[in-house]
């Protein structure tokens, strides 16, 4: 009974509706699957519901070229113009979207009970890896803040990062509004997340009550 179901379920170059929605049925299932032991912390909606259906497109895809080596030339060259044209993600988006393309690609070969098992194993090794083996307590977050040009940024903020975060790192400045201001981006981590207002009113009180944004590290513009 194993050995028949971890054996590939393509006998012919012909794929029957059966084969066909069946495995579009298990690749949907293992993308749904991806997609819940995924953190929705550190994740946008919509890359969980790319993370849901990426493995059933490629799995139809990898159907449909069916060994056809021009067609499969093509399809490579598609997702290669795709991928340039996107924004980029995280290392772990980027693993993960990997996962799910593989796992899509096993099943467009029909061989269901692979699929099935790679995706358990390495799902359930990534949800260990992330909440175990390498837990981020204090997840980072970006601090943007607009400082008037006669204020020095170097040292100005070190006692307030110092009393509320565990660690700070700034990581850019430029300037704006004809060089009149200053705009600061750092990268902190929160002792505690209960005092975040408290966080944002001293830096407010430092900054002359100008512009302040913080937000998750992997919530950003160039989101997936």
């Amino acid at each position: 009974m194993m050995h028949t179901f971890f054996e590939g379920i393509f006998t012919t170059s012909t794929i029957t509706v059966t084969n066909f929605l069946l495995c579009l049925f298990v690749s949907l299932a293992i993308g749904m699957f991806l997609a819940l032991i995924y953190d929705r912390k550190l994740c946008s909606r919509s890359f969980l519901v790319t993370l849901a259906l990426l493995p059933a497109v490629v799995c139809v895809v990898i159907m449909m070229v069916n060994g056809n080596v021009g067609a499969g030339v093509a399809v490579a060259g598609a997702f290669s113009l795709v991928r340039f044209r996107s924004v980029p993600g995280t290392a772990r988006e980027i693993a993960t979207l990997f996962l799910a393309m593989a796992a899509g690609l096993i099943c467009g070969m029909g061989y269901l009970g692979f699929a099935l098992l790679f995706s358990l194993i390495l799902g359930l090794v990534m949800y260990g890896l992330n909440h175990f083996a390498f837990p981020q307590k204090h997840p980072q977050k970006f601090l943007r803040i607009t400082i008037p040009e006669d204020l020095n940024y170097s040292d100005v903020f070190d006692d307030i990062f110092t009393s509320y975060t565990s660690t700070y790192n700034l990581v850019s400045v430029k300037t704006s509004n004809m060089g009149s201001l200053f705009k600061l981006q750092y990268h902190v981590a929160l002792k505690d997340d209960t005092t975040e207002k408290a966080f944002i009113d001293a830096l407010r009180c430092r900054n002359g009550n100008l512009e302040i944004a913080l937000y998750q590290q992997e919530v950003d513009s160039y989101e997936l």
